[in-house]
């Protein structure tokens, strides 16, 4: 590359847009040191400064790290969530071009806890229809689900669960999800979930709580995820559009 001085494009910003071309292109693995700051200040012919503020930009956008004392590392890759546009998992990690893997599915009909016919306004001695998956990318999983669902729903056992649920109970069931009510923790992996998550005992996992209501605010599912810290953020807006 090199730095084209009458173009109308910032230096910082040419080398920016540079160092994102050779991280897509795969010349930097998870974990690998940029050139140092003033080894590309001299390839380039600019200022450190210059170099420092686009690297900064892509800092900010958490594709690089910065190491005190070590220098620039490409940042691990990470999801990030949201439902300002609410998908299902599997249609929301479709749009981000990651192949969804279901390492466990499973589902019938139990006795739920007392948080979950709660929030479901169910009686604590009827059973209700649970889901549990276990779902990541071909390389690992990466969440793991528990859904409790309300009877109203419908749902049994015959249903091809690797789909996307929601599309199933929209389309078969006629319920359409509208609302969800959320809440995010830090919490420690037991030993079962860190068996799923394939990670230590111990270790941080995001827990989130999620309710998820129709458009009369009648609860439908209430659904536990566990995600692995080092593999999601969770940018949250509730309503669905």
């Amino acid at each position: 590359m090199k730095i084209d001085d009458k173009s109308g494009l910032p230096l910082y910003k040419q080398i920016e847009n540079y160092i994102r071309e050779e991280i897509k292109s795969g010349k930097f693995d998870d974990g690998s040191f940029l050139p140092r700051e003033e080894h590309m200040a001299n390839k380039f012919g600019v200022s450190r400064n210059t170099v420092r503020q686009g690297i900064t930009n892509l800092v900010h956008e958490g594709l690089l790290k910065r190491t005190p004392g070590r220098g620039t590392v490409l940042a691990e890759k990470t999801i990030t969530t949201k439902l300002s546009e609410w998908h299902s998992f599997r249609n929301e990690m479709q749009k981000k071009g990651i192949k969804v893997k279901d390492y466990l599915v499973k589902s019938g009909f139990e006795f739920a806890p007392a948080e979950a016919c709660k929030k479901l306004n169910v009686d604590e001695n009827q059973k209700i229809f649970k889901l549990e998956r276990l779902r990541g990318d071909t390389n690992a999983p990466f969440v793991y689900f528990i859904s409790w669902f309300h009877p109203r729903v419908g749902l049994d056992k015959n249903e091809d669960y690797t789909r996307s649920l929601y599309s199933i109970i929209e389309k078969k069931y006629s319920v359409v999800p509208a609302f969800s009510e959320e809440v995010l923790d830090a919490i420690e992996a037991d030993r079962k979930i860190a068996k799923y998550l394939q990670i230590k005992p111990g270790k941080p996992v995001l827990f989130r709580k999620r309710l998820v209501l129709d458009s009369r605010e009648r609860p439908i599912e209430f659904n536990l995820g566990f995600y692995r810290s080092d593999k999601f953020k969770y940018s949250i807006r509730f309503e669905k559009k």
